[in-house]
């Protein structure tokens, strides 16, 4: 069995935000790159955690809703694992802080939408609770919201992130060996 060295966390990559009304800034290459994250993490037999945002009932992102469901363009596999929740924190009400202690994993590679919501409010939780946390500059995306373009929000997060929350990379500078 291989020692697991950091786990690859997808968030919110579901219809009703990547193939929703609005498209997200430079999605195909967000596509491109968490694909290529997730090869990665397969190569080094690395665990690969995919977190879907569920609303009340009836709305976009309702449980089980054609929105709800996980992009298709992404490369998925039955043995990954899969998580809900019900606010930007990928770890609040959720198992996430336990599935990684049980597989001895203290390192995140973050990945996913949107940027200035669920991506950043992960990124500051996951270093607050101990996580060697690692914000995928290439592979997060968001929307303009009428004050920023989605281009300049992502380019923030990443400058405000790195250092006391996240180790900033690309998705060709991450690496799943130790």
């Amino acid at each position: 069995m291989s020692q697991h060295v950091a786990a690859l966390l997808i968030i919110d990559m579901q219809n009703g935000l990547v193939n929703g009304e609005k498209t997200p800034w430079a999605k195909e290459s967000l596509l491109s790159n968490i694909n290529k994250l997730i090869a990665k993490a397969r190569e080094s037999q690395q665990p690969i955690i995919f977190v879907q945002h569920t609303g009340p009932d009836g709305t976009i992102l309702a449980q089980g809703s054609e929105m709800w469901q996980i992009a298709p363009e992404l490369q998925r596999e039955e043995h990954d694992s899969y998580l809900t929740k019900t606010r930007p924190s990928c770890f609040y009400q959720t198992s996430l802080l336990s599935l990684l202690a049980e597989k001895g994993i203290n390192k995140l590679i973050v990945s996913g939408m949107q940027s200035d919501y669920c991506v950043d409010t992960t990124c500051r939780a996951g270093r607050d609770l101990g996580l060697d946390t690692v914000l995928v500059s290439d592979a997060h995306s968001t929307f303009d919201n009428g004050v920023l373009s989605a281009e300049q929000i992502v380019a923030h997060h990443n400058k405000l992130l790195s250092g006391p929350f996240v180790t900033v990379l690309t998705s060709d500078e991450v690496s799943f060996k130790n």
